[in-house]
């Protein structure tokens, strides 16, 4: 199993809880290898014999699919084209049963484009705290928000009903080769901990690959000797090493690059290996 660095999980914290009304922790934050091992863990991590969960009708496919190989049971419930997409709550009510572990909403929506309110996320909330389940929201798309409704994370609610959040930086900051998502834990009375919800997603995780150390890591100028920053890097290892990563400043993230894994592996190694000849050659002297 790979070693997650620490910081990028405080990172996230301090990122998150900037739409809260409370402070998130490093603790609450599990790295995963995108949004889409975020899902497999949590729905795994619920399943159990006779077990159900809600989904959303339109929704996501990929939560059918993770559900029904985790034997899960799928009901769906229905979003009200009528009223911009709100969840039908009289029809999650009705779905219900002693057997439901959680409901799963999806804001942003996906592939409807909805935007939750915030006094619709608090009747989810309610309803969920009535039918003694969890939420997962999946906010993926938290930051492609367009129109007048502001986007509400769910997890402004978790003193409520627990909820679970699910998100990646693939979407927002257009790099889907980096391949870092996350799984939040909004739970602020402790009912996913009590519950043993808790106990056995760290179990989990813990035969889980994470995501690789190297593109946790923003470039460490301080160990560089004669590189300025990330366009002075990718500038010298093009005419050096005739290696080409894209520059960080160039989608607003100053000293990181982005490293494409979409070539054949005999091309990646030869490149990761003119890499690490170009940062001897550059490291700074001990």
């Amino acid at each position: 199993m790979l070693i997650t660095l620490p910081f990028l999980n405080r990172a996230i914290a301090e990122y998150l809880s900037r739409d809260l009304t409370y402070q998130l922790s490093a603790d609450d934050v599990y790295l995963t290898v995108g949004c889409s091992q975020a899902i497999e863990i949590i729905l795994s991590v619920l399943a159990r014999p006779g077990a159900d969960i809600l989904l959303p009708k339109p929704g996501y496919p990929f939560y059918d699919g993770r559900a029904a190989f985790s034997h899960l049971q799928v009901r769906h419930y229905g979003l009200l084209s009528d009223q911009s997409w709100e969840i039908d709550l009289e029809s999650v009510e009705a779905l219900a049963d002693e057997n439901t572990v959680a409901i799963v909403i999806i804001s942003p929506g996906d592939p409807c484009g909805n935007v939750f309110t915030y006094q619709h996320l608090k009747k989810v909330a309610e309803t969920a705290k009535k039918l003694g389940i969890l939420v997962i929201a999946d906010e993926v798309y938290h930051r492609i928000v367009f129109g007048s409704d502001p986007f509400v994370p769910m997890g402004e609610f978790g003193s409520i009903a627990p909820v679970v959040t699910l998100g990646s930086i693939s979407k927002t900051w257009i790099v889907p080769g980096w391949r870092i998502g996350w799984i939040v834990t909004n739970d602020p009375s402790g009912i996913l901990e009590k519950s043993g919800v808790l106990e056995s997603l760290e179990s989990y995780l813990n035969i889980c690959p994470d995501p690789a150390t190297f593109i946790q890591a923003n470039l460490n100028l301080s160990l560089l000797e004669d590189i300025s920053d990330d366009m002075d890097f990718c500038f010298k290892l093009a005419k050096e090493e005739s290696v080409i990563v894209l520059l960080g400043c160039v989608v607003g993230m100053k000293n990181w690059i982005r490293i494409t894994f979409a070539i054949e592996p005999a091309s990646l190694e030869e490149g990761l290996n003119r890499m690490k000849a170009f940062y001897h050659r550059h490291s700074r002297r001990q």
